[in-house]
């Protein structure tokens, strides 16, 4: 009996939280739909007639297709360099056993300690001066910003994989670029995973270093809804329809990649 009743109210919790959890979307996409007035009268019913109007307006306003193709282009562009030269750099750093190898790896890790904010003025104060505050000095700070741990990941992934590979390779007349892009890298197909996943949340979501770097021509979605959110901080009708539209990109992209994302982390959480 006892075990039953801890059964049941472990159910009854589970419900109460997931009630919790998505009680933020349902306001969000049910107040999307209603005009100005009703939202203020009652905010937690539904609809009395589906608004559509307010996804229009707030298409138009958020410049939406725009906002997204530069999302797609800092996020794509961003998580390609990363994999790419983390990949190498956690092989590299692998392979090679010695102080050196060993000492920057340490400081790879070590930046990972300094936050994002304590080098924010002087960092973008440079990039003003060499003319690249726009999406291609972007990139390249998230590159440096994404390397640590990317990196940090890779590397222990390598150590799973035999140097006898390697060897193997090496035998068959490939040299070290070849034997990595043939041989190693699908190998850390799990771990390249688990890296996209993890930067793609915070390049994707990221606010403070676009708003630092873009222009409002080529912002991205949440610096774009930032900007939104100022304009009609009192027409929530319009402010809620405009990040219903805002996630559903993330939504879409979820749906189709989802047996991947946890493939990956469940892989990768394993090497």
């Amino acid at each position: 009996m006892k075990d039953k009743r801890k059964k049941y109210l472990g159910e009854i919790l589970a419900v109460l939280l997931g009630l919790i959890w998505i009680s933020p979307f349902y306001l969000m996409l049910v107040n999307a739909f209603k005009s100005k007035r009703e939202i203020f009268t009652d905010v937690l019913g539904l609809p009395e007639g589906l608004e559509t109007t307010n996804f229009v307006e707030a298409f138009i306003d958020l410049d939406f297709i725009n906002s997204l193709l530069n999302s797609l282009i800092v996020t794509g562009v961003s998580i390609t360099i990363i994999v790419f030269f983390s990949s190498m750099a956690g092989y590299a750093l692998a392979r090679n056993k010695s102080k050196l190898s060993a000492l920057i790896l340490m400081l790879f890790v070590g930046a990972m300690l300094i936050p994002f904010q304590s080098v924010m003025i002087p960092l973008v104060a440079l990039f003003g001066k060499v003319e690249l505050l726009n999406r291609y000095g972007l990139i390249f700070m998230y590159l440096g910003f994404g390397s640590s741990l990317s990196i940090f990941l890779y590397h222990g992934a390598m150590t799973g994989i035999s140097r006898s590979l390697d060897e193997a390779a090496i035998i068959d007349g490939a040299n070290k670029f070849q034997t990595f892009r043939y041989i190693i890298f699908p190998l850390l197909k799990p771990i390249s995973m688990t890296v996209g996943i993890l930067n793609v949340i915070w390049i994707w979501n990221d606010y403070l270093l676009p708003s630092l770097v873009l222009s409002d021509s080529n912002a991205t979605i949440p610096l774009k809804m930032f900007y939104f959110f100022g304009q009609y901080t009192k027409q929530w009708h319009l402010a809620l329809a405009g990040l219903t539209i805002a996630i559903i990109p993330v939504v879409i992209g979820y749906f189709f990649a989802q047996k991947q994302i946890i493939a990956g982390v469940a892989e990768g959480a394993v090497k």
